[in-house]
């Protein structure tokens, strides 16, 4: 398992959230699951980055009860800035991706 890089902290919270509302522990595991485990990420990371996102207007939270009984949740989902934020953050990361791979390949990029 691989520690997530700052740089990508975003990008990942954000496709988390592209498809539908989600809590923190069910970010955690989406991430873990569409990852193949090879991302880690603790709590600890998490919810800095969230309210950071919801600063910058990109996501936002609410508290719903939850659906098991327990304690309400805070439930993120996508603004429409967080849209245009993920859309721009997926082509720099197309941008370096292809800039790393065609100096792994040695071709130019």
């Amino acid at each position: 398992m691989n520690p997530l890089k700052s740089g990508t902290i975003d990008l990942v919270l954000l496709s988390a959230l592209q498809d539908r509302p989600r809590y923190g522990l069910e970010i955690l595991e989406h991430i873990q699951v569409r990852a193949g485990g090879q991302f880690e990420m603790k709590e600890g990371s998490l919810y800095p980055a969230l309210h950071r996102l919801v600063r910058a207007g990109w996501v936002e939270g609410e508290w719903q009860p939850s659906t098991q009984g327990g304690a309400p949740r805070k439930v993120y989902h996508l603004t429409d800035s967080g849209l245009g934020a993920l859309q721009d953050k997926r082509q720099e990361w197309q941008g370096l991706r292809g800039a790393v791979d065609a100096l792994l390949l040695g071709q130019p990029a």
